[in-house]
């Protein structure tokens, strides 16, 4: 299997940080000491690939901003890695000024222009530190990946490239150009990191066109140019996708609005919903112990990263949160089962020599015991990430009691799949204990998108008045209500398959009396499968169906000399591999639905990417501000 892309951009970075030269395999000798010097889009990259532990084997004894107050450290070499922005240009030639290393390589995560490049020159010239700039390498690392199979264009000034950037009325073309731009320059990386030239499909007459368009000129330009091409040599060469090229499908975020304000129910999803999750950090609110009696004392804020490295969580990310629960439970169990039977033989070891019993179980228990001790490491790492998931999961729980989130997943689920519903939209909107305002308005904003018919003047009126007395915000529904019209979606609604979901019986062994989840009141949905519109388009393309959702579907193969739009798709064998890109932003329940889609699909591998990942609660943000008056 041909390496992911979390795989090839750790890679890449370990290249950069042991001097841009491969390292050496099976070597115990000492690595080089050096300091690492990154800004924040650097620092973004980096965090989810690489511990500070594996930062420190590598010989970075410290990381720093570019921008923070830095002594000089005149005998060690710095590694830059930062955007060839104006401001950071500037920060570098100062540092060569003030003579803060012994040495300098300057990574840019992005390719530096060839005037920047000078202002370098110059600054070295002038500080006589040219001898010290070791290296200058252009990266084409700019864009962070989350999991294998999944990465996002930025995480700082997101606002830029956003859905709400995108879609306001009043963006001149200027803007839309730059906005444009950035997104395939950072595409352009993700494809040069990834060693393939792929085959590019969009829709027509929307920001995912214009950006299939651009990125069909810039990867024709580098390939035009065979000796300076990003795409010949090692780059292509071992742990390339395949033989076959990568399909890259380009979405646009107005193809889908229910989908990222949809309540969810898988781990991972409502971990970003309801907590605060970036860059595979979790941050939670606990409070500090108090004194029984006393008044609970303040409240600290704890970070926890959900890793690769951590088993349970790869193995549950994608799973419905009662199953979380049960899981937590159990390995609690298995947890305190190894850690009493270390107690038993240590108590049984102590005894003296009157218990004829315990003289013959000692040689037995002598070996049992020093491997219980030589697995100590590894039970207490189980128990700090046992604790973890205790702590995250029950976070998440408190937010579906206090909020029902399960009804609204249940409702949202039938509203989506067109299922009879069981109680009125506006009971659950006039229910004072079911959600926030905000949930509410999502809610309503779902049933507004994938209503077959809008609702009449009449219902509304009655509608928006409920929701204004449950404190609902109006502005996201006037927005929809101007895309509706403009879209004219009203007459074909994105279909969102036959899903609905599975009411299961109460919880059984989660209720146990020992329980850290004591899930009563909590309905046990149990998904069903079914494709959303990303995904359905995603499989119209890849086994090259026709379909009038897809047929109309441009297409660009870079690798053709001239202009590609003539090339009808001459391939028709079945794409193995293959990328969606959501412009206007992405959700981990798209994210979820392609993992589980992929797993049907035997032998195909498919990778999720999103100009910025957003949560529920900040899409309903960037639709408030385009809708307000």
């Amino acid at each position: 299997m041909a390496a992911s892309i979390r795989e090839k951009q750790t890679a890449a970075l370990k290249r950069m940080l042991n001097f841009n030269t491969p390292p050496l395999k099976n070597t115990t000798a000492e690595p080089v000491w050096k300091v690492l010097i990154y800004d924040r889009f650097g620092q973004d990259i980096i965090s989810p690939l690489l511990s500070v532990k594996e930062l420190r084997d590598m010989g970075i004894t410290l990381h720093l901003l570019l921008h923070s107050d830095r002594d000089p450290i005149p005998d060690v070499p710095a590694i830059y890695f930062v955007m060839p922005t104006e401001e950071n240009i500037d920060r570098i030639c100062q540092d060569l000024r003030n003579q803060l290393y012994e040495s300098y390589y300057l990574n840019f995560i992005s390719a530096i222009s060839r005037s920047k490049l000078e202002d370098i020159a110059s600054a070295a010239l002038a500080a006589n530190a040219v001898n010290q700039v070791t290296k200058v390498f252009d990266q084409y690392l700019n864009f962070i990946t989350l999991e294998d199979d999944m990465f996002v264009l930025c995480n700082q000034n997101k606002e830029q490239i956003s859905y709400h950037a995108i879609n306001k009325p009043d963006i001149m073309d200027t803007d839309m150009e730059v906005i444009m731009d950035t997104i395939v320059d950072s595409l352009f990386c993700f494809f040069v990191t990834l060693g393939a030239v792929p085959i590019i499909r969009c829709p027509r007459g929307n920001a995912a066109e214009m950006v299939a368009v651009k990125l069909d000129k810039k990867l024709r330009e580098n390939l035009r140019d065979a000796r300076n091409s990003l795409f010949t040599g090692d780059t292509m060469g071992a742990g390339q996708f395949s033989f076959q090229r990568p399909l890259f499908v380009l979405a646009d975020r107005n193809l889908d609005l229910a989908t990222p304000l949809h309540h969810t129910w898988t781990y991972q999803a409502l971990i970003h919903d309801v907590l605060d999750f970036h860059l595979n950090r979790v941050t939670l609110e606990e409070s500090l112990g108090s004194e029984a009696g006393a008044r609970p004392k303040k409240k600290t804020k704890k970070s926890y990263d959900l890793t690769a490295a951590d088993q349970f969580w790869q193995k549950h990310k994608g799973s419905p949160f009662p199953e979380v629960a049960e899981s937590v439970q159990e390995e609690l169990d298995k947890y305190r089962a190894q850690e009493d039977e270390v107690k038993r033989l240590k108590s049984i070891m102590g005894l003296e020599g009157e218990d004829e019993g315990a003289i013959s179980m000692l040689s037995d228990n002598t070996a049992k015991l020093t491997s219980a001790v030589s697995s100590l490491p590894e039970l207490l790492e189980k128990k700090r990430l046992i604790d973890l998931h205790t702590n995250v999961a029950t976070a998440v729980l408190d937010h579906i009691k206090s909020r029902k989130l399960d009804v609204y997943f249940e409702y949202e689920e039938k509203l989506m799949s067109k299922s009879t519903l069981d109680k009125s939209l506006l009971d659950i909107i006039t229910d004072p204990d079911a959600g926030t305002p905000e949930d509410k308005m999502r809610l309503f904003l779902i049933f507004y998108i994938t209503a077959q018919q809008p609702p009449s003047e009449g219902d509304l009126e009655q509608y928006k008045k409920a929701l204004i007395d449950a404190g609902c915000d109006l502005s996201p529904l006037n927005y929809i209500k101007q895309w509706k019209a403009f879209t004219k979606m009203a007459t074909t609604p994105a279909n969102y398959g036959n899903s609905g979901v599975k009411p299961m019986g109460l919880f059984s062994r989660v209720m146990n009396t020992g329980s850290q989840f004591v899930m009563e009141g909590v309905k046990n949905l149990v998904l069903k499968q079914h494709n959303l519109p990303v995904t359905r388009i995603l499989d119209n393309l890849m086994d090259m169906k026709s379909n009038p959702e897809t047929d109309d579907y441009r297409y660009f193969d870079p690798k053709m000399l001239r202009g590609s739009e003539s090339s009808i798709p001459r391939n028709k064998n079945p794409f193995q591999e293959a990328i969606v890109f959501v412009v206007g932003g992405g959700n981990y329940i798209e994210y979820q639905n392609l993992v589980d889609y992929t797993k049907a699909k035997q032998g195909k591998r498919v990778m999720y990417g999103c100009s910025e990942l957003f949560s529920a609660a900040q899409f309903m943000k960037q639709l408030s501000q385009l809708g307000q008056k």
